[in-house]
C-alpha cells in the first residue's frame, strides 16, 4: 500500500460499474505518516510526558520547560498551560535552546528541553556536547520522532540518535516503550543528577507494559515475559512489537521471552548476561534504530567480552537513508513490525 502525498487527501477505490472485482483497500492517509504508533483500537494515553512533567513540577519549583517552536509537537504545551511563567519558547533555534538550558541549569534550575530527535542529535549536537555534557549540567532532553516514527523521510527520521548520545560522556540515555513507562521515566529523570537524553513518544501513546505489572528503574533491564525458545532483547517501541511478535510466535508453538532494556546508557550488563547465558535460546536484539552503534552492537560487545556465546541475531533499521511513506508500510518494509519480527525469528529458528 502506498501513502498519499501530503495534503493531497485520499479516497477509497470503488468498484467499477462493469466489474465484479471488489473495491481495493483504502490507501493509508497522510495521518499514517505522523508520529502515532498506536494500532486501531489499541489502548492509549494522551500526552503522558506533558502530564507527568506537570505532576513533578508541582513539587519541584526548579523544574522549567523549554522548547524550540515545538511545544505542541512534544506535548510541552500541557506543561505550558499549567506553568506559563516557567515555560520558555526559544523559537526555531535549537543551539540557543540547549545553550540557554545549560545556563539555567548552572543557576540551579532543572530544564526539560524538548525538540525533535533529529534536531538534538544533528543540529545541536556540539552545543549539547560542550555546554551540557562536558559541564555535567542537570539538563533533561526529551526528543520526539525517534527512529522510524515519522514517515516524512530522512530529514525527520532520527535513526542514529542512540549511537550519537551513547558516545557522549556523562549522558544517560533512555528509550521508553509506552505511556505507562514514560509516566515513570519523567520523575526518574528529574531525580537523577546529570544530563539525560530521552526518546519521546508523544500524542496518543500506546499502553502496553501496565498489563505486565512493569515498573521502570533507571539503569535496569527487566524481563517482561519469559520463554524457553528465544530471548528478544528490546528497547523503546520495539518492546511493544516484541510482545506482539511473541503472541504470534505462540501460535506456532514458539515460546518467546522479552527482556526490556529502557536504559541504553548505563547498560544493565548483569541482567543481559544472566538472561542471554541461559542455554538453548536464540538471542535476538530488536531496536528502532540503525544497526550501527545502538543497542544491538552494545549487547554483542557485552556478550563477547564476557565469553557468553548464544546464537545471536539483530533486528534494526538498515544503514541507509530510509524512504518516506505511511508508517505501517515502512515498518513492514524495514522489518520492525510485529509480523516482520515474528517471521524473521521463525526463519532463524
Amino acid at each position: 500500500m502506498a501513502a498519499c502525498a501530503a495534503g493531497s487527501g485520499c479516497r477509497e477505490a470503488r468498484m467499477t460499474s462493469n466489474s465484479n472485482v471488489p473495491a481495493a483497500k483504502p490507501r493509508l492517509t497522510t495521518s499514517a505518516m505522523i508520529a502515532s504508533i498506536a494500532a486501531e483500537g489499541q489502548r492509549t494515553r494522551l500526552a503522558p510526558f506533558g502530564h507527568a512533567l506537570v505532576e513533578v513540577a508541582k513539587k519541584r519549583p526548579d523544574i522549567i520547560g523549554m522548547t524550540a517552536d515545538l511545544g505542541k509537537y512534544t506535548d510541552l504545551h500541557i506543561f505550558k498551560a499549567a506553568f506559563p511563567d516557567r515555560t520558555y519558547q526559544m523559537g526555531m533555534a535549537e543551539q540557543l535552546l540547549f545553550g540557554a538550558a545549560s545556563g539555567l541549569a548552572a543557576e540551579g534550575f532543572t530544564p526539560f528541553a524538548t525538540t525533535y530527535a533529529v534536531f538534538a542529535s544533528r543540529r545541536a549536537y556540539d552545543f549539547i556536547h560542550q555546554t551540557i555534557a562536558e559541564e555535567n549540567r542537570n539538563v533533561k532532553i526529551a526528543c520526539a520522532l525517534p527512529g522510524l516514527t515519522s514517515g516524512y523521510g530522512p530529514s525527520h527520521q532520527a535513526t542514529e540518535d542512540l549511537a550519537l548520545f551513547r558516545a557522549m560522556p556523562n549522558m544517560t540515555v533512555i528509550d521508553p516503550c509506552d505511556a505507562h513507562e514514560i509516566e515513570q521515566v519523567v520523575p526518574a529523570m528529574a531525580a537523577h543528577n546529570g544530563p539525560v537524553y530521552m526518546r519521546l513518544l508523544r500524542g496518543q501513546v500506546p499502553l502496553v507494559l501496565d498489563e505486565y505489572g512493569y515498573q521502570f528503574e533507571l539503569g535496569k533491564a527487566k524481563t517482561v515475559r519469559d520463554g524457553r525458545d528465544v530471548l528478544i532483547i528490546s528497547t523503546g517501541l520495539m518492546t511493544m512489537r516484541a510482545l506482539e511478535a511473541a503472541k504470534l510466535l505462540a501460535n506456532d508453538r514458539v515460546d518467546a521471552a522479552v527482556l526490556h532494556v529502557p536504559t541504553i546508557k548505563p547498560l544493565d550488563t548483569e541482567t543481559i548476561l544472566r538472561e542471554a547465558g541461559k542455554g538453548g535460546r536464540l538471542v535476538v536484539v530488536a531496536e528502532n534504530h540503525t544497526v550501527v552503534g545502538g543497542l544491538g552492537e552494545a549487547v554483542a560487545s557485552v556478550l563477547l567480552q564476557a565469553g557468553v556465546h548464544p546464537k545471536y541475531r539483530h533486528i534494526g533499521l538498515p544503514d541507509e537513508f530510509l524512504h518516506a511513506g505511511a508508517l505501517p508500510t515502512l515498518h513492514d518494509r524495514y522489518g520492525i513490525s510485529a509480523t516482520a519480527v515474528s517471521s524473521r525469528i521463525k526463519a532463524w529458528l
